[in-house]
């Protein structure tokens, strides 16, 4: 217990006397050991380094996980899972559960319903839109997310432990200076001063000369008081600078473990690189299928749009907003032009087409005839359509060469 103690006092005092040290470096009262300028460039591109991994770590995060409750919640989660050394389980999307909750609702509505058959359809879709999504998240946790945490979470917290202890020993490094310098100044003083002191002899006795001229005659001797401080001062100072070469050494050598731990920040980068392109691998694979899907989901509804419109009523019809709006050809002799006929539901900008007029149309998507009276299409390219009475308004007449079929109007862009 009582080695504890003094454990405990000394440590208390060391660290007493460099915050003393640190406070008059700052007021600008004691001298600063400066580090080595490639040793500087090093600490400042690796705290460079740091605080860029965190924003961009951060950033990842929410836009992988948007909303900030579901995030820290995952966060906890992940947390919980890895210190229990167990496998993280697949969370639901977003997309998945809005899908689940239109295949509830179709089967509610009644699957045979046009409304139910649709719910069916967008919920399928919306589960694989879903399911993308979530080997998106998976792909980048593993190959974006993990790495980046792990440099913040270890090599980070190493190199900060390395930087302290250069801190703490370049402290140390000048308190030994001050104190050597302050041990030489007082030797110096010491040197200087008188080493000896006047006394009366014992046997004092005036003889005729001194007493006629007045004066009187002492001995000299040597203070041994001042010799003994002087061996004093000499040794504070010989202990003072061995000291100060101790502290030297281990300034250096924590020097050169901390330039060695920055020297590998290079490989972190390198480590970083490789993980940012699988991040934007497993991105531009995510689009893709989005892009499939909604392709698909666009032949599904055009097929679903036909097959359950009535003579009696109007088709309905599931509006595309961004094939629409491709729709530049300009409208028919006598309609009104209005500033939000953008934004129509597709049947309304067929009603402008000329019923018998041709005009040229770019394909934008592949599309593939599901039977002899539709013509497939190749994106890109260019063919003639028209209209014919009484024809459905999502389709159109598409020719190109001897070849003639029915094309759906999702998927051309009418030119002039």
């Amino acid at each position: 217990m009582d080695f504890n103690v003094k454990k405990l006092a000394c440590g208390a005092g060391v660290f007493f006397t460099r915050a003393v040290q640190f406070t008059e470096e700052k007021l600008g009262q004691a001298e600063k050991t400066e580090l080595d300028p490639h040793l500087e460039n090093l600490i400042t591109r690796a705290d460079s380094t740091k605080n860029w991994t965190e924003k961009i770590l951060r950033q990842t995060e929410v836009l992988l996980q948007p909303n900030p409750i579901d995030h820290t919640g995952a966060r906890i989660e992940e947390f919980i899972y890895d210190k229990l050394d167990k496998k993280l389980p697949s969370r639901t999307t977003n997309t998945e559960l809005l899908g689940q909750y239109m295949l509830e609702a179709a089967n509610e509505f009644g699957p045979g319903t046009p409304y139910g058959s649709t719910l069916i359809t967008v919920g399928e879709y919306q589960k694989r839109l879903g399911g993308a999504e979530r080997d998106l998240l998976q792909a980048s946790a593993v190959g974006f997310l993990t790495p980046l945490r792990n440099f913040l979470e270890g090599d980070w917290r190493t190199i900060s432990k390395e930087r302290r202890l250069l801190e703490n020993r370049r402290l140390d490094l000048d308190i030994c200076k001050a104190r050597l310098k302050k041990a030489k100044l007082a030797e110096a003083k010491a040197a200087a001063a008188p080493d000896f002191q006047e006394t009366r002899p014992r046997n004092y006795v005036l003889s005729a000369s001194a007493s006629a001229s007045g004066w009187e005659s002492w001995d000299v001797e040597t203070d041994p008081g001042v010799s003994e401080q002087r061996k004093l001062l000499s040794e504070e100072a010989d202990k003072a600078e061995h000291e100060l070469r101790v502290a030297q050494a281990e300034f250096d050598r924590q020097a050169e473990v901390t330039k060695l731990l920055l020297e590998g920040i290079g490989s972190t980068h390198l480590n970083h690189l490789r993980c940012l392109q699988d991040f934007a691998e497993a991105q531009a694979t995510y689009y893709a299928q989005c892009h499939h899907h909604m392709q698909d989901l666009q032949r599904e509804l055009s097929r679903c749009a036909n097959s359950i419109s009535t003579p009696h009523s109007a088709p309905v019809v599931c509006p595309d907003p961004v094939s629409s709006a491709f729709l530049s050809g300009p409208p028919s002799p006598g309609a009104s032009v209005s500033s939000l006929s953008s934004q129509r539901p597709l049947a309304m900008e067929q009603t402008q087409l000329p019923v018998t007029g041709t005009r040229k149309a770019k394909v934008l998507y592949d599309y593939e005839g599901h039977d002899g009276s539709e013509l497939s299409l190749l994106a890109d390219e260019l063919i003639i359509v028209h209209t014919v009475p009484g024809m459905d308004p999502d389709w159109l007449i598409g020719e190109r060469g001897n070849q003639k079929g029915k094309v759906p109007v999702t998927y051309l862009e009418l030119l002039s």
